[in-house]
């Protein structure tokens, strides 16, 4: 039997979602919800009903896993907990300062209605935690660097559109070159978050809106745009358009270690990632990890996990002898 997936927001992780789910032999798209109206959104997916997601409640015995698609900002740390009360859930939740609060929550309602609360997966936080803890255990005498792009920051956007008189907005993380090559050639400097990345804001503003305000509250984000060196362009719809279309992202994690009696070796581990569209990788990871939620549910677990508890062949959907055969 496939596993029933259901989509909360059909945003640009709303349709990767349903692109990575159609691409699942395992699974199969159950429902769309949505806080818009429903007849007025489209899906690909023929035959499936979107539902306003007040009526989320009569689905609770349709759906094994349902994928949050809303942003950290103000979405997740509200909706998480809130549906781990329903069903099996998952989320992108990606600002790293406050997971420990968002675990905490979503382990509290997890663990009282029997689900699988799984929170911050993607790519950072997701695929590069692991290789931190990896690189951490393997090099425990080293240190650690994780830059990000050059790419759209879907999450750091969000939070820029969410400010009020701003009708769109893109944010681009860049790393600083130097500090990059520094790193790869092994000088283990010292870099603090702003020595690290630049934040490129173009920003589509409302008629009338105040224009400095907006700039100010970007720059002055805590955990968003506070650290760092923060450029803002104010620039119209048309340019969005023609320029601010894409969704390309990446970023490099790095470990610099030394091992041997006197410390005389040394080792970098580097894990890259090259994407074309961050939403659909983004999502790509999320359905892996719905797919790793059902089969931990199933065997009985309960509460709030991340990507840290999943043992990498519940990701999959080969048995345990064609792991061996094949990947191992």
């Amino acid at each position: 039997m496939k596993t029933r997936i259901g989509i909360l927001g059909y945003g640009n992780l709303g349709r990767g979602t349903e692109i990575a789910v159609a691409a699942a032999e395992d699974m199969e798209l159950a429902a769309v919800f949505t806080r818009r109206d429903p007849a007025g959104v489209k899906i690909i997916t023929e035959g499936v009903p979107v539902v306003s997601v007040n009526e989320i409640e009569q689905w609770k015995d349709k759906i094994d896993v349902l994928i949050l698609c809303g942003g950290s900002a103000t979405d997740l740390p509200v909706q998480t907990p809130r549906y781990a009360a329903l069903f099996n859930v998952i989320d992108s939740f990606d600002t790293h300062a406050r997971i420990p609060e968002h675990f905490a929550n979503v382990d509290a309602a997890a663990k009282a209605s029997g689900h699988i609360g799984m929170i911050s997966v993607g790519w950072d936080p997701g695929l590069f935690s692991l290789n931190r803890v990896y690189a951490n255990a393997i090099l425990p005498d080293g240190k650690d660097y994780t830059f990000w792009g050059k790419g759209v920051s879907q999450g750091h956007s969000d939070a820029v559109r969410r400010i009020d008189g701003v009708k769109n907005a893109k944010q681009y993380t860049i790393p600083v070159e130097a500090a990059l090559e520094a790193v790869r050639s092994g000088e283990d400097p010292e870099l603090s978050t702003r020595d690290k990345h630049l934040r490129e804001c173009f920003v589509v503003a409302e008629e009338g809106a105040d224009k400095a305000r907006i700039e100010k509250e970007i720059k002055e984000m805590p955990n968003y745009f506070a650290d760092y060196n923060t450029i803002v362009h104010f620039i119209d719809e048309d340019e969005f358009k023609k320029n601010h279309s894409g969704m390309a992202h990446g970023g490099f994690v790095f470990r610099s270690g030394k091992t041997g009696v006197n410390k005389e070796n040394k080792h970098i581990i580097e894990y890259r990632l090259t994407l074309d569209s961050n939403p659909e990788f983004t999502t790509s990871v999320l359905v892996a990890y719905a797919r790793a939620a059902k089969r931990m549910y199933d065997e009985g677990q309960r509460g709030c996990k991340t990507v840290l508890d999943v043992p990498p062949a519940y990701l999959c959907t080969q048995s345990g002898d064609e792991l061996r055969a094949h990947l191992l």
